[in-house]
């Protein structure tokens, strides 16, 4: 791996070949061709630019085996799991930005393809999450036996401070925000829409 493709991003060596190509370009104007040395470095810059493909693409892979083998390890590695799909998503969001911005379908390394691709179903996208009504959340709860036993068999209302005590987090569900749109209903803090991400190949 060179130094080049170690210490510069994907937008950096691709904002560097286009200006070599300026370069190249303005010297044949000049003199009738482009120097040795120029034409040397945009040969390296557009290795380079196929080795930093390749790393994204290991590094990505890398960390969806790491994060699959976390996952199996239950909570003990949930933690570290998380951390590494987080890398994964911020490294395709860096990908799916450049692909984007730069009007590209994919880019193409050695080994790797980075592709730009449809998702196969609308993503929900949560704007406010305190809007979100609370039959379109997954309500986690933490009680006891007998207090969840008491709840099953029937809810008094002198237990229903307990259970708002009991509520240690709520998150939105997906699925059933998906299904509302679907009916046409609105769904106040989200909304459902189609967006891209990056597959390897």
């Amino acid at each position: 791996m060179s130094s080049i493709a170690t210490t510069n991003s994907l937008f950096e060596i691709d904002w560097e070949i286009d200006t070599l190509i300026e370069e190249i370009q303005e010297e044949i104007e000049t003199y009738g061709e482009a120097s040795s040395d120029r034409i040397e470095r945009f040969q390296e810059y557009l290795r380079v630019h196929g080795e930093k493909v390749d790393r994204i693409g290991r590094f990505i892979r890398s960390m969806e085996a790491r994060t699959s083998h976390c996952r199996a390890e239950a909570q003990r590695l949930s933690d570290r799991a998380r951390s590494s799909d987080n890398k994964i998503q911020r490294t395709k969001s860096m990908v799916l930005y450049y692909l984007v911005s730069r009007d590209l379908k994919k880019v193409e390394g050695v080994e790797f393809t980075l592709r730009r691709q449809a998702n196969s179903q609308d993503s929900v996208i949560i704007s406010d999450e305190r809007q979100v009504p609370l039959e379109f959340k997954t309500v986690t709860l933490a009680l006891n036996g007998s207090v969840w036993k008491t709840l099953l068999d029937s809810i008094p209302d002198g237990l229903k401070r307990i259970l708002d005590m009991a509520v240690k987090e709520t998150t939105p569900d997906n699925e059933a925000i998906r299904k509302a749109v679907a009916r046409h209903e609105k769904v106040p803090g989200a909304e459902v829409k189609r967006g891209d991400h990056v597959r390897i190949a």
